[in-house]
């Protein structure tokens, strides 16, 4: 959950004072490594669960984490997170053995039944999944913020390192993405199943070597994020999105490199986890401050084991998709865990500890027959294995061992299930277990089916029968319906309108409802034209805008009729330009006002459009239609 202790770094002593601490930190412990000073002889897993809260209502984001935990003040495993309409819980760390996994998966079923208890009194819901279909990029501001100091000073940093004067999103699937943000916010629109395994210093170089080869499969099989503001986009859209809204990058002319804060990596681990530890303070400048008590090479000197708070506080900062952790075992001995946050949130609980069942039993069955993954694989291909299951999930092909091609299912079925049973043996893990949750990834595989392509493939089918609103709506009322059984998503039928019971869309913002795919014209262009483009489109209204996008009027019906008419008297023939005929005074209303706004004034204008207007730029258009679909789709529900 982070340390929350902490402030902005807001002068040069902090920043001197931090470094020292954090410079501090790195020699005590690369002692406590050379001295053998760590837990080795357990081997623990660990997770946390992010979740989404929604209005009952309306499926949108629900802004009330923090009045939540003031009610669950008694249970100290449930947390804050970036946003208000997020909440994190920790799960309890116990050892691989037994009946750990149905363990694991009884404690967070139970943990999230309890906090369902609490958010019934606000009228919301829990949603699992990698990226909320109904979240909006208004959903994403700085109001929505949670209110902590951690997390001001944490955007208030980030936003001082952004080189240009905007964030960017930039990412092509079956739509595209492109918009460009004013914070880092963007991050929370992300929820994930972290999961942590414990291993002793002697083996981390080999098993976080192994976890970088694992991300891509791994990430294949359990993919749930396609959908971002409505559109369809990568299998695994939170990798993407999760860069990019913490990019504080700029293009150049020149071509100096620079490093994201959040990366997969540029190379194999060669010596040491000091090596991860020690490229992320050369590569990247404190972020945050801590109110560091302790001084640790002198608790070192003194045989006690330092918490090292400026190394985690700085760790915190850089996002590995596998990133190291040092931790104190209750026994008092420091121990070092890789934290695999490749995994999405949700679907069901069942979805996520098969996954995490898959991903341990991989790590130790992998581990076990190869030794050293580098005399097997490139780290390049590694790389390149892991953008593409970012963006095709399940459908992807992968560069494996002996430069084989191997399509992701057909991998986990002959070679990763295999060897997450082998690895799961030898910790002594409950057969029961094993077969149950191993059982859960290789119906996925057989089936070709996880939460990404369940989404795609529900709000594809939906979106042939109902506007973008409310086929999300759809979607997300599944998804709850779906996980409240805790069944596999390999076993859901696909999302039907059905599925939700009372759709009211007269609160939703009008940005969720325009249409943004627009044919325009410019103001020298010619009427010929613009009948013709009425003709191929089946248009009745044209936007009129600049070459830089801005609004400067409308085509409509009433002026063709008019140009026409002033034609048929006149004996002169004359080319008839957008600008001789176009409205200059149109209809349009903010991309945040609501529907019912936008409905009062198309009547009271008695206008037959809606232009959809942002600082002047044109970016959607609403009409008759809209309306008419969504009153039609009430009436079909009463």
């Amino acid at each position: 959950m982070g340390e929350q202790r902490v402030s902005k770094l807001t002068n040069k002593k902090a920043m001197q004072r931090f470094m020292k601490s954090l410079l501090n930190d790195t020699k005590a412990l690369e002692f406590m490594l050379e001295n053998d000073w760590f837990e080795s002889d357990k081997k623990r897993l660990g997770a946390e669960q992010e979740m989404a809260l929604v209005n009952e209502q309306n499926l949108k984001p629900a802004t009330i984490a923090t009045e939540v935990l003031d009610k669950m003040k008694k249970f100290p495993w449930v947390e804050t997170e970036l946003a208000k309409f997020n909440l994190e819980t920790n799960l309890t760390p116990r050892e691989i053995k037994g009946k750990c996994f149905s363990e694991l998966h009884k404690e967070n079923f139970d943990k999230l039944v309890k906090i369902q208890e609490y958010l019934d009194k606000f009228k919301a819901k829990i949603v699992l999944t990698g990226i909320l279909p109904t979240i909006r990029k208004h959903h994403l501001t700085m109001d929505n913020l949670t209110p902590k100091k951690r997390y001001f000073a944490l955007m208030q940093a980030i936003n001082e390192q952004l080189i240009g004067n905007t964030y960017e999103l930039r990412i092509v699937g079956i739509d595209e993405l492109i918009v460009k943000h004013d914070s880092p916010l963007l991050e929370a629109s992300n929820t994930s199943f972290q999961v942590h395994l414990q291993v002793a210093p002697k083996d981390f170089v080999k098993y976080y070597n192994v976890a970088q080869t694992l991300a891509a499969p791994c990430m294949a099989i359990a993919s749930n994020s396609p959908i971002v503001f409505g559109k369809r986009l990568w299998h695994e859209s939170r990798i993407a999105m999760f860069q990019q809204s913490l990019d504080t990058r700029s293009s150049h002319e020149h071509m100096r490199e620079r490093s994201p804060r959040v990366s997969f990596g540029v190379d194999w681990l060669k010596e040491s986890i000091m090596e991860i530890y020690t490229e992320d303070i050369a590569r990247f400048r404190p972020l945050i401050n801590s109110d560091i008590e302790e001084d640790s090479l002198d608790l070192i000197k003194k045989g006690k084991v330092p918490k090292l708070r400026a190394l985690q506080v700085h760790n915190s900062t850089v996002y590995r998709w596998n990133r190291p952790c040092y931790g104190i075992s209750d026994n008092g001995k420091p121990h070092l865990r890789i934290e695999n946050r490749v995994l999405p949130a949700g679907p069901t609980v069942m979805d996520e500890i098969a996954n995490a069942a898959f991903w341990i039993g991989c790590m130790e069955g992998m581990v076990d027959t190869y030794d050293d993954i580098r005399n097997h694989l490139q780290f390049i291909d590694v790389r390149d294995n892991f953008g593409k299951a970012a963006r095709f999930g399940i459908d992807s092909t992968f560069t494996w061992m002996g430069d084989q091609k191997r399509g992701a299912c057909e991998l986990v079925l002959e070679e990763l299930i295999p060897l997450a049973r082998k690895g799961l043996k030898k910790c002594k893990v409950n057969t029961k277990d094993i077969n149950k949750y191993l059982g859960v990834i290789e119906a996925r595989a057989k089936e070709h089916t996880n939460g990404a392509r369940w989404q795609l493939r529900s709000y594809s089918n939906l979106l042939n029968q109902t506007n973008h609103d409310e086929a999300l709506s759809v979607l997300t009322q599944a998804i709850i319906n779906n996980q409240k059984d805790d069944q596999p998503v390999h076993t859901w039928k696909l999302a039907e309108l059905k599925d939700l019971d009372n759709y009211q869309p007269m609160d939703m913002k009008v940005e969720e409802l325009m249409t943004t795919d627009l044919f325009t014209v410019q103001k020298d262009d010619i009427l010929d034209f613009v009948l013709d483009l009425i003709k191929w489109k089946k248009l009745n209204f044209i936007p009129v805008e600049d070459t830089k996008g801005k609004l400067s009027g409308i085509i409509t019906p009433q002026n063709i009729f008019n140009a026409n008419l002033k034609a048929n008297k006149s004996s002169r023939k004359k080319i008839v330009s957008v600008s001789d005929i176009m409205d200059t005074k149109p209809v349009t209303i903010d991309t945040q006002a609501t529907v019912l706004e936008a409905m009062k004034l198309m009547q009271n204008r008695k206008s037959g459009y809606i232009l959809v207007v942002q600082k002047n730029d044109l970016v959607g258009i609403i009409t008759e239609r809209d309306f008419l679909q969504i009153s039609s789709r009430l009436m079909e529900r009463m």
